[in-house]
């Protein structure tokens, strides 16, 4: 265990994400930023101290102390040119409006758009203490048969819950087009791989044909999240089953609730999966007493009570589509707008997805 930290709770074992040293590249502009939060807070006249949160992909995490005031601070990537996925403004109005709702939402403090304070618009929120899993339980932490199964039930029941919101009541019905949405996705998803292209891969134009051939209808639509898997969660570091925190919100919209179900699926690495898609496993969904893809899928439709007899389209697309994000993100490495080593592998975890995606099209099988 790592020596407490200003961030950490040193009255029991830790298993919390903490920060650490922020990476080269990404730093922070420690004088500006200072200044700003100082005027914002004035009365916080102590320490000032950035770290950064070692995980992610897309939007970069800091964790900033002010005194005794604990913030965390939420800016897009260096060097991306996709703006509409990086978009600050509005990631902070979709928590401002959802967390009376939905209390998981981190409460948000503070939105900048002044890009001469930092480079680019960033927000901060209130920290939510909690445990978030990653690809394994941290050694120690107690992660029985029982712990797994009641965990699955809860990440489905708590999707359920957050397509149950009526959004044009909290202040949201404008966050997005539901009408025409799912055909929008698929024709986008599409694009948005050829514009980031690095390498040829043949099933690229099998799924992208076959998700067009198959396109079912949608006629309803609700608020989804978009990015929907264990290490967006932050649960209760007393009972693992309860999920006190939901993060990274910034794919959010309104569209079709079945394609937030099917990224679930896209990230579910289940017991019997081949070893290529095994080791692209995102959180302990293979341990014992862990639900299947299929077992999930009629957990969502006992408790929301949609049909799901779509699952196959939806599944088939979702692991395209977090395929191209993949994608995406390595392409910022090609072009050498980042120099995050991480994402040098990243060309073999998009062809796996592909060939999951394309198995499952051809395969008929969840």
């Amino acid at each position: 265990m790592n020596a407490a930290s200003p961030f950490s709770d040193s009255s029991r074992i830790n298993f919390r994400d903490e920060p650490d040293f922020v990476r080269p590249g990404e730093e922070l502009d420690a004088h500006k930023l200072e200044s700003f939060l100082r005027s914002h807070f004035p009365s916080e006249t102590a320490n000032f101290l950035v770290k950064q949160f070692p995980s992610g992909h897309s939007n970069l995490t800091y964790a900033i102390l002010l005194g005794d005031r604990k913030m965390v601070l939420r800016r897009p990537p260096f060097g991306s040119k996709v703006k509409s996925a990086h978009d600050m403004g509005r990631e902070f109005h979709v928590l401002t409006k959802l967390h009376p709702a939905y209390p998981p939402v981190p409460q948000v403090l503070l939105y900048c758009e002044d890009d001469s304070v930092l480079g680019a618009p960033f927000y901060l929120m209130e920290p939510i203490g909690g445990i978030i899993l990653r690809r394994n339980p941290p050694p120690g932490l107690p992660f029985t048969t029982e712990t797994a199964r009641g965990l699955c039930e809860s990440f489905i029941d708590n999707l359920a819950r957050l397509h149950s919101i009526d959004y044009g009541a909290i202040g949201l019905a404008d966050l997005g087009k539901p009408q025409g949405y799912l055909e929008r996705q698929v024709r986008g998803w599409i694009e948005r791989y050829h514009a980031s292209k690095t390498h040829v891969i043949p099933e690229v134009d099998n799924i992208s044909h076959w998700v067009q051939q198959n396109l079912p209808s949608s006629s309803y639509a609700t608020l989804i999240h978009n990015d929907y898997k264990f290490d967006n969660m932050v649960l209760d570091p007393a009972d693992l089953t309860k999920i006190i925190g939901l993060l990274d919100w910034e794919m959010c919209t309104l569209g079709d609730p079945l394609t937030d179900l099917a990224t679930a699926l896209a990230y579910w690495v289940e017991a019997g999966d081949p070893d290529d898609l095994q080791q692209l496993r995102w959180g302990p969904t293979n341990y014992p007493g862990s639900m299947t893809r299929s077992e999930l899928v009629q957990r969502y439709a006992e408790s929301s009570g949609r049909d799901v007899s779509n699952m196959l389209f939806y599944l088939v697309f979702a692991r395209f589509k977090v395929a191209v994000i993949v994608q995406q993100i390595y392409y910022r490495f090609h072009l050498g707008l980042t120099k995050d080593q991480r994402f040098a592998s990243m060309p073999a975890v998009v062809q796996t997805l592909l060939r999951a995606s394309w198995h499952c099209a051809q395969s008929g099988v969840i």
